[in-house]
């Protein structure tokens, strides 16, 4: 059965085209930058976003009206599959994300949800067969259900922590037969609401633990997909262990988990955490820690993670930038953790969505191949900085100074320098090169 008939295949037409239907930016075999658009990006589809999110609120009914929706239990499982490959093909999209109670719906107990999850495994991986579409990355939901009020690879009850351990190792093992290329551990509800009543230092020792029973069992299966996790400040608890990028790798040098994993970063989490996502993706690389992106935004008027589709140019340039800077995304990928508005509720929003996520980000790339290529920030960081290539400052630098030989620099009483940083004059430059590509 098919889900959108009324939408033909999205081609690329150019800026030229007046189609909504059609890519303005992205077209996936042009070489920018020494590779195909296709291999920088490598773009997903979220599946809890797509197929399961139906645009409710906390204020309201869901609104969206998809296809697939007039089916229930297993059934609708099944449908949310050939939709899913059908949206992929049309949208010429490589890779899709999924957790695991977004393909498969839970049953009365442990068994029955699994056998459920072996169902659906077992029809994404056929029709992944027949198309050439690969898994991103997978990861367990492990903070819907109510039995995860308290967290749960820091859960204050123990049969909760077996449960959750037992949900990772099924979602490895699906990862496994799918061919997942990443495997995601993402906080949920791995925080607290107050230290009152919370053992901090017992909840992060099980946390690491979790993980290091995770890394156990997938070499004993053979599973090599990059272990990922995702930094996220608040939202469902008000405080989470995994803060942002720069709390997330000292929680892994803490526990000697550093080599075995990387992160990642999503855009709005950025937001909450009061940084930049530019800023979250230079922490992640300068520490070799660069795994893959989730793109969407914020809306900066509101306070909570609105995951709205990625459409600033500025944003999109500037991590696109980083990400060339760090050597590309490797086994990673570009993720559209995004989801239309609630006004958006027709099917064809879910195409026009990604198209202008898919064309924005392509725009940033274009643009940031040529920031890099003219040399442009790097050559005005690199001037200012020059003080550091001779003299004092190279003495500083190849650690040739201490602390009495720069005191004795010092009271010679040289004239200090110093120099604007033009940060005005930057913006503009940046805001030239964006709006001529």
């Amino acid at each position: 059965m098919t889900y959108f008939n009324n939408i033909d295949k999205i081609e690329f037409e150019g800026k030229g085209s007046d189609n909504p239907f059609a890519f303005k930016h992205y077209n996936p075999k042009e070489v920018v930058g020494g590779k195909t658009m296709e291999e920088h990006l490598r773009f997903a589809v979220a599946y809890w976003h797509t197929y399961v999110g139906n645009g409710s609120d906390p204020f309201g009914a869901g609104t969206a009206l998809r296809g697939w929706d007039q089916y229930s239990g297993l059934d609708l499982a099944k449908a949310r599959v050939e939709a899913n490959f059908e949206f992929m093909d049309k949208l010429n999209i490589p890779y899709y994300c999924f957790h695991d109670r977004d393909i498969a719906p839970e049953g009365e107990t442990l068994q029955e949800t699994n056998k459920n999850l072996d169902i659906i495994v077992a029809q994404l991986k056929e029709q992944m067969k027949a198309t050439g579409k690969k898994l991103l990355w997978n990861t367990a939901n492990m903070f819907t259900n109510p039995r995860f009020v308290h967290g749960a690879g820091t859960a204050v009850n123990a049969d909760v922590y077996a449960y959750a351990a037992a949900q990772v190792k099924k979602g490895l093992e699906v990862g496994k037969e799918l061919g997942a290329e990443n495997y995601v551990f993402w906080g949920g509800r791995e925080g607290y609401e107050t230290l009152l009543n919370t053992d901090m230092a017992l909840e992060q020792d099980n946390l690491a633990r979790l993980y290091q029973m995770a890394i156990a069992y997938a070499n004993e299966i053979g599973f090599d997909a990059q272990f990922l996790i995702e930094p996220k400040p608040k939202e469902p608890t008000k405080h989470q262990y995994d803060f942002d990028a720069a709390t997330t790798i000292a929680f892994l040098q803490k526990y000697g988990l550093k080599d075995h994993f990387k992160l990642n970063l999503e855009a709005n989490h950025a937001t909450l955490a009061g940084h930049t996502f530019e800023h979250e993706i230079r922490v992640a690389a300068i520490n070799g820690m660069l795994g893959s992106l989730d793109a969407n935004q914020g809306d900066l008027l509101l306070g909570w993670d609105t995951d709205e589709f990625p459409t600033d140019l500025y944003s999109t340039t500037l991590t696109m930038y980083e990400v060339l800077k760090a050597g590309g995304i490797g086994r990673g990928g570009v993720n559209f953790d995004a989801k239309v508005r609630r006004g958006s509720f027709e099917s064809d929003d879910l195409f026009l969505a990604h198209i202008a996520g898919m064309d924005t980000f392509a725009w940033g790339l274009k643009a940031a191949v040529k920031l890099i290529d003219g040399n442009v920030l790097d050559g005005i960081v690199d001037n200012r900085y020059r003080s550091f290539k001779e003299g004092i400052g190279a003495d500083i630098v190849s650690g040739k100074a201490t602390l009495a030989s720069l005191e004795q620099y010092a009271l010679q009483n040289n004239p200090i320098k110093l120099e604007s940083g033009r940060q005005e004059r930057i913006k503009l430059v940046l805001n030239e090169v964006i709006y001529s590509v």
